[in-house]
C-alpha cells in the first residue's frame, strides 16, 4: 500500500511522527505536510505566492503552504516533476533513502498513492469544527482518488500538551488496525472523519461507532484586549458547547460524534463534499414561482 500522509499541525508534530512510524508497517508512507502549524485553515489553498517543498533529513517533505496545498501538490504532479529533475540532474536532486522509488514513465496526478491519511491531529475535529479543520480539509483534497481519505484526530482536554509521539502511539495503532482490516467502500467525494478518545480510554480494541456530525451552540463572544501600543485587538471566542437536542434531524437515532467521544468510543463519521440540502430544493423552487 502507498499512503500519502499530511496534517495541519506541521511536519514536526508528534501525532504525524507516530502515525508515519506505525503505518509504515502497511507499506510506503510519504509525508508532505506544512512547515509549521496551519490549524484552522480548512480547505484553503495558496494562490498569491509560489509553494516550495523542501525534503528534510528524515525524508518528510515540508511545504510553505496550507494542509490542502500539501495534498494538492502530492496528488497533482509534485513527484513527477521531482523525478524529471532527478533524471536531468541526478547529482543535485537525487531523493534519499526515505523517499519511495519513482517510475521513469510519465506519472499523472494521484497514481502514486492508494490512500490519503491526515493527522493525528492534536485535538478533536467534531461537529461544526470540521468546517474549520485543516486536517479535514486536507483529507478532502484526497477525494479525487475515488478511494477513502481518512482524517484522524485525538480528542481530550489535555492533548495540546502531548509533545511526544508516544502519547499518540495508541491512536496510531488503532488506525493501523482499522486500515489493515480493509477499508470500507464509500461513494466518490466522501471521506472518513475519525476521532479517537483520549489515551486513558484508548487501546487497540476500543470499540468504534458510526456517527453523524453533531453541532454546537453559539460560540462565546470575542475577547477585546489592548496591545502594548494601545490598539484594540480581538481574540476569537471559545467554541460553544455541544448541543444535546436532535432538532428533528433525519436519522436522529444515530449517535453524534460528540456523544461517541464522551462515552469513550471511537467516532467514525462519513462526510461528503456535496453540502446541498436536497430536502428544501422543491420548497425553494416553489418560492420562486
Amino acid at each position: 500500500m502507498r499512503i500519502l500522509l499530511s496534517n495541519d499541525d506541521g511536519v514536526a508534530a508528534p501525532g504525524l511522527i507516530a502515525l508515519h512510524a506505525t503505518l509504515s508497517r502497511l507499506g510506503t508512507v510519504t509525508v508532505v505536510a506544512p512547515d509549521g502549524d496551519r490549524s484552522g485553515f480548512s480547505s484553503a489553498i495558496t494562490l498569491d505566492r509560489p509553494l516550495r517543498p523542501i525534503q528534510l533529513d528524515n525524508g518528510f517533505w515540508a511545504v510553505n503552504g496550507t494542509p490542502a496545498d500539501c495534498v494538492y501538490l502530492a496528488l497533482n504532479g509534485l513527484f513527477h516533476h521531482l523525478e524529471q529533475d532527478t533524471l536531468k540532474k541526478p547529482a543535485q536532486n537525487s531523493l534519499d533513502n526515505h523517499s519511495f522509488t519513482l517510475n521513469t514513465v510519465p506519472l499523472r496526478q494521484h497514481s502514486l498513492f492508494d490512500l490519503v491519511v491526515t493527522g493525528i491531529n492534536s485535538g478533536a475535529n467534531l461537529g461544526d469544527d470540521t468546517l474549520y479543520s485543516g486536517t479535514v480539509g486536507a483529507a478532502f483534497e484526497g477525494r479525487i482518488m475515488h478511494k477513502p481519505s481518512i482524517a484522524v484526530s485525538l480528542a481530550g482536554p489535555h492533548v495540546r500538551g502531548y509533545n511526544d509521539s508516544r502519547f499518540y502511539q495508541a491512536a496510531a495503532e488503532w488506525i493501523y488496525g482499522f486500515i489493515a482490516k480493509g477499508l470500507p467502500s464509500l461513494p466518490p467525494h466522501h471521506i472518513l472523519n475519525i476521532n479517537l478518545p483520549d489515551i486513558g480510554h484508548l487501546n487497540a480494541s476500543t470499540p468504534a461507532v458510526i456517527t453523524r456530525l453533531g453541532s454546537r451552540v453559539a460560540p462565546n463572544p470575542i475577547q477585546a484586549m489592548t496591545d502594548p501600543r494601545g490598539r484594540t485587538v480581538y481574540w476569537i471566542g471559545l467554541a460553544g458547547e455541544p448541543e444535546t437536542l436532535a432538532h428533528h434531524r433525519p436519522l436522529a437515532h444515530i449517535p453524534t460524534d460528540f456523544g461517541a467521544i464522551e462515552n469513550g468510543l471511537v467516532s467514525i463519521t462519513p462526510i461528503q463534499m456535496d453540502a446541498t440540502n436536497y430536502a428544501v430544493i422543491e420548497q425553494l423552487m416553489q418560492h420562486l414561482i
